[in-house]
Order: C-alpha cells, then structure tokens, then sequence
C-alpha cells in the first residue's frame, strides 16, 4: 500500500483509509473489527471516525464508532502502526444531543470534544483532529449557490477562526493532538486558516476531508490548486457517491440491508442526471473489465493532490473490492473514457 504526507505534519498515511462512520449501526462490533483487520492486513494505517457516528447522527448509537475502532486498537495491541482521526461536530438541530447540543468550536468545546473522544477510544491521542464543518453559514453538504444559505446573514454569531485555530493549539500544545484539519469546508476557510496558521505561529492544517468521486468533481476547481501549492491535501470521503459507482442501484434496485434501502432520503446521488452518469460510468468500467466500485476509487486515488480515498463499507466483500484498487492503474483509454463521460454530464451529485 503506498503512503503520502499527511500535510506537513510529518505523519504518512496509507493512500487508501478506513470510514468507520457505519460501527455500531449498519456493522457490529465484531463486523467493524472484520472489517479494520482486512484494511491493516491489506496496508492501509489510516482510520476515520467522529464523535457524530454513526451514520446518521442517533442519540442512541453517538460515539460508538470510535468506542468501536478504539476496542480493536486495543485487542490488536497496534497503537503505534496506525493513524487516527477523529471530528468535532458543528452546529446543527440533529445535534442536540452531543456534548449538550450548544456546539461550537471555541477553546473550551473542543478540549471538551477531545478529552471525550480520547474517553471513549481509549487513547492518549488523537493523530489527526477535523472541525466537522464550518461553524459559520457556508455553502456545503451540496449547496452550491451562497445566497441560498438559511442563515448567512452578515453578523451571524459564529466563532472567528483565530479563535478555532487558538483552541486548537491548546490541545496540540497539552499533547492530545498532533495535526488538525477541516471538513465540509470551503476555499475561503480553507485559505484563511493558513493564513491565520502562518501568520500568528497556529496549527497549520494538514488536509481537507471533503466528498470526491466521479460524480461530484467540485474539488477540482479552486480547492485542487490550493491543495497542491499548500501542502493540504484532500482526503476524500464518498468516492463512490453512497455506493452509487458501485452499480448495485442502477434500475432502482435497493438491495436489502444497503444504505438506500435504509435510508432513502439520502438522494444527491441517484437524481436523473446522476443515475445516468453513473449508468454511463459503471459501462465503462465493465467494458474494460474492471469492477465499477475499484474503477472510482482508483480514479479518485490517481489525482495528483490526493492524500487518502477514505472507503465505506458494509460487507467484507465490498471492502475487498475496494481494496483491490490499491493495485490498479487506469489505462489511458480509461481515463479518456472517464473525461469523456464528465465533459457530457459532469459534477451530477454536488
């Protein structure tokens, strides 16, 4: 498995990482070790999770994920051969039951937020710590026109980022942490935050955590040149789109047991034109004899300014063949066909 520089921060991390988000939910206790021993076993030492999991957000299972993952770290007895990251939630109404609800990222909640984290993995400390999403309105989780923000009015409360910066630093400077990043976040936030970091002596942050795949190419513009001139690669979440490339939901099938048939309101990525795109995608792949699910994830892996492809699975047979893109170069034919496809209907799933 190759490895890449987490940022600057002096980590390296497997090319290919774990989300952990469906522990405790979709996947047991004894699935997510299954499933965390065949990512290890295959090179990959890079694990996400977030105090928010699992997915979605249930006062009921909030925090297994990482109770899960930090069990396996501890059966294993391999602290020292992997790379954790974990997330602050933000604001938000289907938040209310972390941490009281008020959530912000001031200095005091996010000491609150690791000291709870480190609690529940039992750990001493956390590699990699991610700010959720932006406190302040911005446009993400899809939404692409700024003006369409409920509350981005000027002078909505929301806690500078010299201040987020600043809180961090206290956790970094006690030991608990050892790089940060964002998520969800913008090229405006993103850029700030370096500033502020380079500027007033901050946590520099070491890579963005936002979705990529085939169908949602949005990275490429502004945030992929940021990225490379920075040192703050992404790590990308969603490269198959919620299992959409994977081509199990072409025809409106919803296999019992996967995250459509759970959750059905989850729809950026199975609209006309994504549900086409995706047709058209999974074709290519089969044309060429690849598994659609390793053709997306190698493609998301081959971008220059990639630091991990973050995997999702439920079975060991999907993760399997995610895996399996660890070992494949796409073919210029491919990779052609792949533009070809994007031109004719691209970023479908913002």
């Amino acid at each position: 498995m190759q490895t890449r520089p987490l940022g600057r921060s002096g980590l390296s991390v497997s090319a290919l990482s774990l989300g952990t988000m469906t522990f405790g939910n979709q996947n047991t206790e004894a699935e997510g070790h299954a499933q965390l021993d065949l990512a290890f076993e295959a090179g990959i030492n890079f694990f996400d999770t977030a105090e928010m999991y699992t997915f979605p957000a249930d006062p009921a299972t909030q925090g297994r994920s990482e109770e899960i993952l930090g069990s396996w770290i501890k059966a294993r007895g391999n602290r020292d051969r992997v790379v954790v990251a974990t997330k602050i939630t933000g604001p938000g109404a289907r938040f209310g039951h972390i941490r009281g609800g008020d959530l912000r990222f001031t200095a005091d909640q996010i000491t609150d937020a690791v000291e709870l984290s480190l609690q529940r993995m039992g750990l001493d400390t956390i590699d990699l710590y991610y700010t959720h999403f932006p406190e302040r309105a911005a446009n993400y989780f899809g939404l692409l026109d700024y003006a369409e923000t409920a509350d981005n009015a000027e002078g909505r409360d929301w806690t500078p980022l010299a201040e987020t910066l600043a809180g961090l630093k206290v956790v970094v400077d006690a030991g608990k942490v050892r790089a940060v990043g964002v998520s969800n976040e913008t090229p405006w936030g993103l850029a700030r935050s370096l500033a502020l970091a380079d500027a007033e002596g901050l946590p520099r942050v070491a890579c963005i955590q936002n979705p990529y795949s085939l169908l949602n190419r949005i990275f490429d513009v502004g945030l992929a040149e940021m990225a490379m001139r920075e040192d703050c690669g992404l790590c990308a979440y969603s490269p198959l789109g919620f299992g959409a490339l994977s081509g199990k939901y072409l025809a409106g099938a919803a296999p019992e047991g996967s995250r459509m048939a759970l959750y059905p309101n989850f729809k950026r990525n199975f609209t006309a034109r994504a549900v086409a795109a995706t047709g058209a995608y999974v074709d290519l792949a089969r044309a060429h004899g690849l598994a659609p699910a390793a053709m997306a994830v190698a493609f998301a892996m081959s971008r220059p300014w990639m630091t991990s492809v973050i995997m999702g699975a439920t079975t060991q047979e999907q993760l399997a063949e995610n895996l399996s893109a660890a070992e494949l170069t796409l073919s210029d034919e491919v990779l052609a066909g792949i533009d070809t496809i994007h031109a004719d209907n691209p970023n479908p799933a913002p």
